[in-house]
């Protein structure tokens, strides 16, 4: 039989095909064939079934020959045309259009049984908030930017609402929108609808249950389930605002207001809701900071923090243990402890908890070396850390993020997405925050840090850490837990050396002793062994106290100290010397000391060698590099900005290791540096702060001498002051050694850059940010406003004022009244102050006495108190016989009757007198008589006849004689006497007295002319005008205190957008501008930075030469040397001159106070020659030798420099000029090289 060759069987024999039903697994089988189309698998999923192995070819045909996007369009070359015919590209105009997929604004949600769970349906939900972006909303339901700008976000994004902002006061929710109407459920209900004949009954046919009052408990137990009640919240009463209320954190009742407008189903209700609530709120004057009781052992730790996110080695201490325990329970905490006490275990725990979480954690340092430190060590201990600073940007994506305060800043302002995911925030060193150039920063960052964020503050001592806290928690509306610690860890002694020669090395007197006990007789001692020394000469004759010494006396002083301390194994030791010069000099003098052994000095070259292969050979080969080689192995070396960074890094490192025994260093290494040695020695206690000599401040010397004293190691740490020149005077030490260090103080300023920021969001207003400032921390706004609801009561309970018929002009009366006392009390001081007023107002001149017991009395001084602050007068006084004592219920709303009726007093019946002593503002007036009076006799007369045993006697001869003259002066004058006129007879011509005395006699006359004063119920109604007013004057005062209108900062405010006006950085309507939105992109001299763009000054630069430029802008050191400059650059220095003196001038003319010359004056050109030639690549040895700057200097601004490229690159790209862009691009290629840019030994 012969074979048939049948082909395989393919898909088009057999009519059977699958059908995928859905992505639930299903298949159906399909067996009906249409005709002529064979079956291929198909699906229901709406692209077929998900390809299964790709045609490669077909893959990049489609990607390279099909897709029109990568291809030039323009290009006219011959070959492209023809390959345009090969491929025949179609033509597909509507991939020109690019359009972002607008937001779903729906999405499914489950219907399920609710007993099996079983699913039964899907609905469809309407989203809200589906419109909210980066560039429209603050909230935290917009929607992610693109990725490009997650991590430091952009400068057209908003940043997200800063906690504590967006608190709406009861008084914003109860007003209505347009929207809003009340609609009264019970009374006036429309009953037909229109059209029809009969409508409804409302009438109530059951009994009404009625609803319990409100009370607190029942409040709180339903704060529980709030969660479900969100949606409808929103819906009552919450049009105007944008986020649900939060309402489960709440600070009193006020804020549940809200919940009762949920859960009550009628406003009269509410009403009646409202009234109750005051009878149970809780206590209303409440404390953000809550001081942290660290004295009792924290027993139960174990017990409440079963499983710790982060275990050390050591037992924690107690106030470690309290922070920590704040922590887990999520709490904001301030800690100010000692140095060397073990702040960094709070931060370290909080990096554990949010790694723990899943969260991030963000750690700001003030300063970059800190900065760097701080990461080796995290990184260390956690691993997954990273470094944002200026230049370096080391793994953004970990879960700890180091950064310097400055890009948090930015990263706020800029709405970066990290700030969602942000668990903590850790500010070490918040001391820092009295910085006055930076200061500012901490206080930016922490009013703009929204509401999830925590807040752990660390600090050294500071006095006012609960005040502090205290602002910090009431602008976030937070407790702030304030955790110091009593004393420190390892105890200091203080000395004072005065040795000078091996004789005298042993010369080291105690001065404090580890308790605080300051010893008198210690300085005394160390007074007599120097001046045991001081030649015969001097001792005669007196010596001249001078501060300086000779380099080679220093030189031997501190031999004799460095040998006497390395005998008594007292080192490592650090020498805080106040100028960079000193430090160079001294360790320079110390040639002949050598502390290492040869080990110690195979190791230090090693190290020394290893760190810095990383260097050029010519770089290696450095002047400074060479010495400080020599002094390392010797065990000696420098610490101060002008050494280069990473030489201070290995020195640092040698340090920490125990190799370098004596660092010579200035006041940078103790801030925040932590490298504690065994002894800290201070050259001098006096420092140049860049005004001025003065003496070191409690604060700096405690952060100092606190190096002294190493955990673990040694018991006490040693002090010492060297007494080169002569024994520093004794209370100059008390207070240095034992004062209060500095407390924190706001440095808060408005910068431009923060005024811009602000502006750009209309949600977040400038005055709200000066609000919250720390210098505005005084403003207690909530007990304000609690007070002026409280003044509003009283003044619509006061009785109304009858002010018809004869009373129509009691209002204008009162003010012409109180402006006239007014004047009357600043005249009266002025009398005080001069010199002819205090003559005239001595022992025996007449006067009219005016008090709530005497109206127009006369008088005669008989005494006056020295108190020159409220001085005091006694002086006897004639009166009606039974009006001798003083009243003490005595009424002060007098309606001033004296100052309208001048009649002088004179008794109905028989003349009496007292002796009383008088104020100022009881003598109304200083007539032109003067009484003989014998003072003594009458005071010790009238003092007599106040005793019960002699009330009866008559009075003595002197008082008689007194009170008769002045009987007879008041009958010759009833209309009233002539006083001293201040300015004709007193001769005071100052220009207020003048006016003010020319004011009180047009005062005094126009009284006369008011009708009111004839009323016969004046003084009832005038009192009642006096109460009204006194209660509005305070009104208007609080309501002033609350309103901006009294924030310190706000003319400076308005000065400051005057000049960004003019500029045109933003437009009358305060709406941010194209040169506004790049001035917000620039950190410092944004105005001189962006106006330079705008003038293109920097176009016709080489892009050495703009570098150089602007190298005005990071340089701030003065300079000796001239530098050698191109023309061009000369034109540009110039230009930019120009430039700054216009912004300067129109400073000036907006009031701002800052001359031109000191705007002009704080750009300095120094560098300018050192940078164009390091831009044209010439070796760093040879910079050096250009200019007296220190290395360190050099390297710290070209560094600087090079962040200010990037910004003005940023500005170009947004002004549009590519070229400028590419130019900076290039400038900042050129200076990143060698020795300036090297990875700091921190980082790898």
């Amino acid at each position: 039989m012969e074979r048939i060759d049948v082909p395989p069987a393919g898909p088009a024999d057999l009519p059977l095909s699958l059908l995928e039903m859905g992505c639930s697994g299903r298949f159906e089988l399909i067996t009906h064939a249409l005709p002529d189309q064979p079956l291929p698998p198909q699906s229901t999923l709406p692209h077929g079934l998900p390809p299964t192995s790709l045609n490669l070819e077909t893959e990049v045909e489609k990607q390279f020959l099909q897709d029109p996007a990568w291809l030039p369009i323009h290009d006219i070359d011959f070959a492209f045309q023809k390959f345009l015919k090969v491929t025949q590209r179609k033509v597909n105009a509507d991939s020109l259009l690019n359009c972002a997929p607008s937001p779903l604004h729906s999405g499914l949600s489950v219907v399920r049984d609710p007993t099996t769970g079983m699913l039964q349906d899907f609905t469809e939900v309407l989203l809200e908030n589906t419109g909210l972006s980066a560039k429209n909303s603050l909230s935290l339901q917009r929607q992610p930017g693109p990725p490009s700008e997650s991590l430091r976000g952009s400068n057209t994004n908003y940043p997200f609402l800063p906690g504590g902002m967006e608190e709406l006061t009861l008084d914003q929710i109860k007003t209505k929108t347009e929207l809003e109407e009340d609609i009264d459920f019970e009374n006036d209900l429309l009953k037909v609808p229109p059209g029809l004949k009969a409508g409804m009954d409302f009438t109530d046919k059951d009994a009404k249950i009625a609803k319990p009052e409100v009370n607190l408990m029942s409040l709180l137990s339903s704060l529980e389930d709030i969660g479900d009640l969100q949606p409808e919240a929103e819906k009552e009463g919450e049009k105007g605002r944008e986020e649900a209320p939060k309402l489960p954190r709440t600070n009193s009742l006020e804020d549940l207001g809200i919940k009762d407008a949920v859960s009550s189903p009628s406003p009269a209700e509410k009403g009646k809701d409202e009234k109750s609530t005051p009878k149970e709120k809780p206590v209303e004057n409440k404390k953000w900071a809550i001081p942290v009781d660290i004295a009792s052992p924290c027993d139960d730790f174990y017990k409440r923090v079963p499983n710790p996110a982060f275990k050390w080695p050591f037992e924690l201490d107690v106030f470690q243990k309290q922070a920590v325990l704040r922590l887990e329970a999520h709490d904001s905490v301030f800690v100010a402890a000692h140095t060397s006490a073990g702040k960094t275990v709070v931060a370290e725990y909080a990096i554990a908890l949010s790694q723990k979480h899943m969260t991030r954690t963000i750690y700001t340092s003030p300063i970059k070396a800190l900065s760097n430190q701080k990461f080796r060590d995290f990184k260390n201990t956690f691993g997954d850390v990273g470094l944002l600073t200026g230049d370096v940007q080391i793994s953004p994506e970990s879960s700890c993020l180091i950064m310097t305060t400055e890009i948090l800043r930015s990263m706020l302002y800029n709405g970066s997405e990290v700030i969602r995911d942000l668990e903590w925030v850790i500010f070490d060193e918040v001391h820092y925050i009295n910085d006055a150039e930076r200061g500012v920063v901490w206080e930016e960052v922490l009013i703009m840090l929204p509401d999830h964020v925590s807040i752990i503050l660390l600090s050294a001592t500071v006095p006012n850490a609960v005040e502090f806290s205290e602002w910090i928690g009431r602008i976030k509306k937070r407790h702030i837990y304030v955790i110091s610690t009593m004393k420190r860890p390892v105890p200091l002694e203080h000395y004072l050396y005065t040795g000078n020669s091996t004789k005298t090395q042993k010369e080291m007197f105690l001065l404090v002793d580890p308790a605080g006990n300051f010893l008198t007789k210690g300085y005394y001692a160390a007074v007599d062994a120097k001046k045991e020394r001081t030649s015969k000469h001097a001792q005669s004759f007196g010596t001249k106290n001078t501060h300086n010494t000779s380099a080679s006396q220093d030189r031997t002083v501190w031999l004799t100290l460095l040998h006497f301390l390395s005998q008594r194994q007292q080192t490592p030791v650090v020498a805080f010397t106040f100028s960079r010069t000193r430090c160079d000099e001294n360790a320079r003098s110390l040639d002949s000391m050598d502390l290492t052994s040869s080990k110690e000095k195979a190791e230090i070259h090693s190290f020394f060698q290893k760190s810095l292969s990383r260097l050029r050979g010519g770089d290696r080969q450095l002047p400074q590099i060479l010495l400080m080689r020599d002094l390392l192995k010797r065990g000696i070396a420098v610490h101060h900005s002008g050494i280069l960074p990473i030489l201070k890094e290995v020195i640092e490192m040698l340090f920490s290791r125990g190799f370098v025994k004596v660092l010579f260093a200035t006041e940078t290494f103790a801030m925040g540096v932590n490298m504690p040695a065994r002894t800290v020695v201070f050259d001098s206690i006096r420092k140049h702060d860049g005004t001025g000599f003065r003496n070191l401040l409690p604060g700096e010397y405690i952060q100092m001498a606190g190096r002294a004293g190493r955990r673990g190691l040694d018991a006490t740490g040693t002090v010492i002051i060297l007494c080169k020149a002569g024994v520093h005077e004794m209370a100059d030490l008390h207070v240095m050694m034992l004062g209060k260090p500095t407390v924190l103080q706001s440095q808060f300023r408005l910068t431009y850059t923060m005024i811009l920021n602000l502006l750009r969001v209309e949600a977040l207003r400038v005055t709200d940010m000066m609000r919250r400032s720390f210098s505005e921390s005084h403003r207690d706004t909530q007990a304000h406003e609690k007070r002026i609801s409280h003044l509003k009561q009283t003044l619509s309970s006061l009785p109304p004022l009858d002010t018809d018929g004869q009373l129509s002009d009691l209002l204008p009366y009162y003010y012409t009244v109180t402006e006239l006392r007014t004047t009357t009390e600043a005249l009266q001081r002025a009398i005080m102050e001069s010199v002819n007023g205090l003559k005239a107002l001595s022992v025996g001149r007449v006067i009219v006495v005016n008090n709530k017991q005497h109206l127009n009395a006369l008088g005669v001084i008989l005494q006056v108190s020295s108190d020159s602050v409220n001085r005091t007068f006694t002086a006897l006084i004639i009166c009606e016989k039974g009006n001798e004592e003083v009243e003490g219920k005595g009424n002060d709303d007098t309606a001033f009757p004296h100052l309208y009726n001048t009649a002088l007093f004179i008794p109905e019946g028989p003349c009496s007198h007292t002796v009383q002593k008088l104020k100022l503002q009881d003598i109304s007036a200083i007539t032109v008589k003067t009484l003989k009076v014998i003072p003594d006799r009458i005071i010790d007369n009238y003092n007599k006849r106040q005793q019960p045993r002699f009330r009866h006697d008559p009075p003595g001869q002197a008082i008689s004689t007194a009170t008769q003259e002045l009987l007879r002066l008041a009958e010759a004058n009833p209309g009233g006497m002539a006083s001293l006129d201040p300015v004709n007879d007193l001769q005071l011509k100052s220009v207020d007295v003048v006016e003010g005395s020319m004011r009180r006699h047009k005062l005094q006359d126009s009284l006369k002319g008011f009708n009111c004063i004839h009323s016969p119920t004046f003084a009832e109604q005038f009192a009642r005008v006096k109460e009204r007013m006194s209660v509005q004057e305070e009104l208007d005062r609080l309501l002033f205190l609350v309103s901006d209108q009294s924030l310190t900062l706000l003319p400076e405010y308005h000065q400051r957008i005057k000049v960004l006006q003019s500029l045109q950085y933003v437009d009358g309507s305060g709406a941010v501008q194209l040169k506004g939105r790049v001035a917000c992109q620039i950190s410092s001299h944004e105005l001189l930075l962006t106006e330079l763009l705008f003038d293109n000054v920097l176009s016709p630069l080489a892009p050495e030469e703009s570098a150089a430029l602007l190298s005005c802008l990071v340089f701030t050191q003065k300079t000796q040397v001239e530098p050698h400059i191109t023309n061009t650059l000369q034109e540009g220095i110039d230009r930019v001159l120009s430039v700054a003196k216009r912004i300067g001038e129109l400073q000036q003319e907006c009031e701002i106070p800052q001359t031109a010359e000191e705007y002009v004056g704080q750009f300095k050109f120094g560098l300018t020659e050192v940078v164009y030639c390091w831009a044209r690549g010439m070796p760093f040895a040879e910079i050096a030798q250009l200019t007296d700057v220190q290395e360190g200097t050099v390297v710290r601004c070209i560094q600087r420099l090079d962040e200010v490229l990037k910004e003005v690159r940023q500005a170009a790209r947004i002004v549009g000029d590519s070229v400028l862009g590419s130019k900076m691009e290039k400038a900042s290629l050129a200076i990143r090289r060698d020795i300036v840019f090297t990875a700091s030994l921190y980082t790898h």
